[in-house]
């Protein structure tokens, strides 16, 4: 089995009931229990951080993670948060794949890929975080937020988008790597078609959702995807092929309740389905789903501990 080399990180979660036991806490951390979170999760061996959100909008209001005036700065207690993900990741030699956004409201995705306005708010933001942060050996790559159901195969305007998000990040830095994250992944019909798009798009790393903690797939099913995906992804031979394995549950309803750690022999048959077949395994995601014993920032999540026991141990 394939050890979880990767989580996404962030600083608030944009779902306000998703996000019930997460938010207060990452309101309330400062920048030295940011840095003992970020120096836990590099203490289980993982390699990579991806950063989901570096603003986060709303139609009320939104709220930026650096120091960038386009958005007010989020309210937290932290004073400097982007800032302490480089210093400890380039201590702790973790990379980074930087969030391009949300620059728009983060429910309307498909409006948001195809607007000029979040386009500019976007490549604007691009540029300052590389001038911020660009010297940084942990700043690895881009990831895009925005994200589209993959099945039965890419809409044009993600793929286009994808692309001339993709054309601008390598017009700052060509070395640095383009990350997306698509669901639909149980939808996806991989045929020469799905070859063919493959083959278009410019993007580095496809990290496709396992959608188990979203009960859309088990990973007896999941097994079958992934195995599907690696013979297209074989025949484009183009993008690197990426698990993001879900290591939640929701504490009621579906979508409509908070998310909590997933049944740790759940998460472990994911791990094992998706091993074979994929380059990378990483998680949505470690913060409040996971937490050493030993924390000395923590999100006092129920389970959080005997989770990571299971998966780290």
């Amino acid at each position: 089995m394939k050890k979880i080399n990767g989580t996404f990180f962030e600083f608030y979660h944009h779902s306000l009931v998703g996000g019930k036991y997460m938010n207060g806490p990452s309101r309330a951390f400062t920048d030295e229990e940011w840095a003992a979170k970020i120096n836990e999760i590099a203490d289980t061996g993982m390699e990579y951080l991806l950063l989901m959100t570096s603003a986060l909008c709303y139609d009320e209001h939104s709220e930026i993670y650096f120091d960038y005036d386009l958005f007010p700065k989020a309210t937290m207690t932290a004073k400097a948060p982007m800032d302490t993900l480089f210093k400890v990741a380039q201590e702790r030699g973790l990379k980074i794949f930087m969030a391009c956004g949300v620059y728009g409201p983060w429910f309307r995705p498909y409006e948001n890929m195809q607007s000029d306005e979040v386009k500019a708010r976007a490549f604007g933001a691009m540029k300052r975080l590389y001038e911020l942060y660009g010297n940084s050996p942990a700043f690895y790559g881009w990831y895009l937020p925005d994200e589209v159901e993959a099945g039965p195969c890419f809409p044009q305007y993600f793929i286009d988008y994808v692309n001339e998000y993709t054309d601008f990040g390598r017009s700052i830095d060509p070395k640095l790597k383009m990350l997306i994250a698509p669901y639909g992944t149980n939808k996806i019909v991989a045929d020469d078609r799905f070859v063919a798009q493959l083959r278009e798009l410019k993007c580095d790393i496809i990290a496709y959702q396992d959608e188990v903690g979203v009960e859309k797939s088990t990973p007896k099913q999941t097994a079958e995807y992934f195995k599907t995906l690696k013979a297209a992804h074989d025949k484009a031979g183009k993008s690197r092929l990426w698990a993001d394995v879900e290591t939640f549950a929701f504490e009621g309803a579906r979508y409509r309740s908070a998310l909590v750690p997933a049944d740790p022999d759940r998460l472990k048959a994911q791990l094992e389905s998706v091993s074979p077949f994929v380059d990378e395994i990483i998680i949505y995601i470690y913060q409040c789903m996971m937490e050493s014993p030993d924390a000395k920032a923590t999100f006092g999540q129920r389970d959080a501990v005997k989770l990571y026991n299971r998966i780290f141990k």
